[in-house]
């Protein structure tokens, strides 16, 4: 009798062992769901980037339809700034006069950070207009809409000639925009201007060695590991496809190494694309992964519903990147939808 309980006691523990993940998934998605209720009932009141970046992200997550209309007011935002800006580029001067507009409307000097960012950029000439030129470039090709663009290759032929191999693998800018330095390194490559991607991986190994990454300060190391998780999100066309973990594999084993440090320094932001870096690369079983998911649902403030910062601010505008990825993280479907494709919406601009 008492060896038939005990097996009933084993086979109980078993099953609930068994079961255990499915139920932790269904909570992490349920928090998911909750957070993304909270910010749609607010999307109306946040700015039309914020709404904009919400919207794309849910669309590659989903696939929903209803998300493409926000996708399509920006679109127009998109194509007007670009026009504007392509027109300029016959103007001789433009480009610079952009440059030290963007520096002092962009960049403020209220945080170390910004006055960083805002220094390192006004020592590089154009970069400031040519880095919103090739952004702005890559979210029209993400959304098929470069054929509505006339005289594209003058915009194209303009970042051709950009030294970005200088700017992109100097100590002093990864140091500072490590994240930003991943991405153009990839928009770059997309857009067919240049390809200096493994140029650019290899500078950021140089500048951060595993023996150095110990020493580094909150700061530093929040931008290494922005950096790193940045190589992987870029190349999936920021949630739009999986990539080769073979290719990103020095990353994901960077982020394996420092587990413990993520999960204490970091802060959420971060933590979601480091996991988003696992998700992208096919590995949702990875422990890391795990361990985020769990973080997430712990740090949802139960007032707000929402992921407030690491100082506890709650507002809705300041946390939409955060909580826009906690979502993605949370409820992860394994399947990404790229686009919106747009071009048939905006048919009637397309150049002839």
């Amino acid at each position: 009798m008492k060896k038939l309980f005990s097996l009933m006691i084993v086979l109980a523990l078993t099953g609930c062992a068994a079961m255990e993940p499915y139920e932790e998934r269904d909570v992490q998605r349920d928090a998911g769901l909750a957070i993304q209720e909270v910010y749609e009932r607010a999307l109306p009141t946040l700015s039309e980037n914020k709404q904009r970046h919400f919207a794309q992200r849910l669309y590659r997550l989903t696939g929903e339809q209803r998300w493409r209309a926000l996708n399509y007011v920006y679109s127009e935002r998109l194509l007007a700034r670009l026009e504007k800006d392509i027109v300029g580029l016959a103007e001789p001067g433009y480009a610079a006069a952009r440059s030290r507009a963007i520096i002092v409307a962009d960049y403020s000097q209220l945080t170390t950070k910004q006055r960083a960012r805002r220094a390192m950029l006004g020592e590089w000439g154009e970069i400031a207009f040519a880095r919103g030129l090739l952004f702005r470039l890559v979210q029209a090709e993400y959304h098929g809409l470069l054929p509505a663009l006339e005289d594209q290759e003058r915009a194209l032929g303009y970042l051709a000639k950009i030294d970005w191999a200088a700017f992109l693998t100097d100590p002093a800018v990864i140091g500072i925009y490590a994240a930003q330095v991943a991405n153009q390194a990839y928009f770059l490559h997309q857009l067919g201007v240049m390809d200096l991607r493994r140029e650019v991986e290899a500078a950021f190994r140089r500048h951060y060695p595993p023996d150095r990454v110990a020493g580094l300060d909150d700061a530093e190391y929040r931008n290494w590991l922005y950096g790193l998780t940045h190589f992987v999100i870029a190349d999936s066309r920021y949630y739009q496809r999986k990539v080769d973990p073979e290719v990103h594999a020095w990353v994901l084993e960077a982020l394996e190494r420092e587990t413990a440090d993520i999960l204490a320094r970091a802060t959420a932001d971060i933590q979601a694309e480091v996991a988003l870096a696992f998700l992208l690369a096919g590995r949702e079983d990875h422990p890391l992964v795990g361990r985020v998911r769990e973080a997430l649902v712990a740090a949802v403030d139960p007032a707000s519903g929402i992921i407030p910062s690491a100082t506890g601010e709650k507002g809705l505008a300041g946390g939409e990147h955060r909580n826009v990825l906690a979502i993605m993280v949370l409820r992860w479907p394994g399947r990404l939808h790229p686009g919106p494709d747009l071009s048939d919406a905006l048919g009637g601009r397309s150049a002839e």
